[in-house]
């Protein structure tokens, strides 16, 4: 089944190949620049710290409906050992195997393909089983820090979390930066909070992977047009999910980190940041999300921070 017209067109309209020109392999993280970054310093007042991850655990988030992504198994290696004999310090190691898109992650712009391509028109088989990602792996994306921008969505529209299959329209990014009072511009990282991450705080997995709040297919123009240099949500499929257009899944997926080469991020716990944010009538702060740098990877976890 071929992607359908509807799709081809927005593509056509927000796609960013040969921006940065056609050895880019960064999108538009190109869009933070050091100009942004002292403009984003610059909005910390209190240098007050709101962690955005959640923790990863044996029993986390992943629920076995993405086969393969599996929750961290966390070992313990090494426990009071003492590497240097009898009486000398001694020391404890871990090891963890887990999905890199398992917790809160950004996914990185190889994370998926559309018709044999991935970002910035190279094949989408230059990603192998040994050689993983020869292009934008994860580990270019080294300088995610950047002003970022909460879009309370659910809070804008007066819920405590969107219902399950809410699609995340434009207007809706709209009325959620009139209740930030504050414009996005270029450069910034967008989280959009849908209060949905609440489902999985409550211990409830399964629903909070299923049915899901999530963007629009409308909304890649959004933050074309707004020059966003990364976009975040606290859901685990990031776009509505079940899809709006039949068939088209993951469209929302394709068009940012194929077309524009624009990460996003999912699991994001906002709730706290919600909070903070509505207290003190402020929605924009320093964040610092740069994923952890593995070689290759299609996404990789991240402990992001906003900084107020």
């Amino acid at each position: 089944m071929s992607l359908p017209p509807a799709f081809h067109d927005i593509a056509k309209r927000v796609n960013n190949w040969g921006r940065w020109g056609e050895d880019d392999e960064i999108g538009t993280l190109n869009l933070i620049t050091d100009a942004t970054v002292r403009a984003a310093a610059a909005t910390v007042a209190r240098g007050r710290r709101v962690p955005l991850a959640v923790p990863l655990r044996q029993d986390g988030i992943q629920t076995g409906m993405i086969p393969g992504r599996i929750n961290p198994l966390h070992t313990m290696i090494a426990i009071n050992t003492e590497p240097f004999g009898p009486g000398t310090v001694a020391t404890s190691d871990d090891a963890v195997t887990m999905g890199l898109q398992a917790g809160t992650h950004w996914d990185g712009l190889t994370h998926v393909s559309h018709s044999g391509k991935i970002y910035n028109g190279r094949p989408a088989d230059s990603v192998t089983a040994h050689g993983r990602a020869r292009f934008s792996g994860i580990e270019t994306a080294r300088h995610i820090v950047s002003r970022g921008v909460l879009l309370d969505v659910a809070r804008a529209r007066g819920h405590s979390r969107l219902p399950g299959g809410r699609a995340v329209t434009p207007e809706d990014l709209e009325a959620a930066e009139e209740l930030a009072g504050a414009r996005v511009r270029s450069g910034d990282i967008v989280l959009v909070r849908t209060g949905q991450i609440q489902r999985y705080l409550e211990g409830d997995r399964e629903t909070y992977a299923f049915p899901s709040p999530g963007l629009s297919i409308r909304t890649p123009e959004w933050f074309h047009a707004r020059d966003v240099a990364a976009v975040a949500n606290d859901t685990l499929t990031f776009e509505i999910f079940p899809p709006e257009i039949e068939g088209l899944w993951l469209g929302v997926h394709a068009l940012h980190l194929v077309e524009m080469g624009m990460p996003q991020g999912q699991n994001w716990n906002l709730e706290e940041l919600s909070e903070v944010c509505a207290a003190e009538r402020r929605h924009v702060f320093l964040l610092s999300a740069t994923p952890e740098p593995f070689a290759g990877g299609a996404g990789a976890p991240v402990a992001p921070v906003a900084i107020l």
